[in-house]
């Protein structure tokens, strides 16, 4: 296991404060994760489907998600299902939109169109390249680009509704809240 570092080595800036509500403190680092990484929680219930999600900034600050391939990511000809990929996209776009707004449930997902480039596979390290591209008051627009490696998995764009209100996470068994 390796220390948790909540700064981009290259950059110098904050990958996320101590306190940032998507950051892991609890979760170990692998060695098999690469440098740079810290764990993260983001997404509601489905997302949790996703396994431990990765953060880091790219050198031009860019967010940068990663996943572990596991089991549950594949389909029956044992490659990336493209509902995860689809999942993972969609989830990174509005974690990005949140994170650039400085609070969670900043945004909802307007649009989204995804082409499959190629699949991943079993323990491969699958990144999330996001770029948010045009934000106005009303709505965002976004990037991802999912590779392995040099690979491209997929790329996806988003168009995203932006609102000041934030959701509250419900207790179980409830349907979270909106506050104003």
């Amino acid at each position: 296991m390796t220390t948790l570092h909540l700064s981009s080595e290259r950059t110098g800036e904050p990958a996320l404060t101590p306190h940032h509500p998507y950051l892991r403190a609890d979760v170990p680092v692998p060695d098999d994760i690469p440098a740079g990484f810290v764990p993260i929680q983001g997404g509601g219930p489905w997302a949790q489907g996703l396994g431990q999600v990765w953060f880091r900034r790219d050198d031009a600050g860019n967010p940068v998600f990663a996943v572990r391939v596991l089991d549950n990511h594949l389909n029956y000809q044992g490659i990336t299902h493209g509902g995860m990929l689809a999942t993972l996209a969609d989830g990174v776009l509005g974690m990005s939109m949140s994170m650039a707004a400085g609070h969670r449930g900043a945004s909802v997902t307007a649009s989204m169109t995804a082409d499959f480039l190629s699949s991943g596979r079993l323990g491969d390290w699958l990144e999330a390249h996001v770029t948010i591209t045009k934000k106005g008051r009303r709505l965002a627009y976004a990037n991802c680009d999912l590779r392995i490696g040099t690979r491209h998995v997929m790329r996806a764009s988003g168009v995203f509704a932006l609102h000041e209100r934030t959701v509250k996470p419900a207790a179980a068994g409830e349907p979270p809240r909106i506050e104003d």
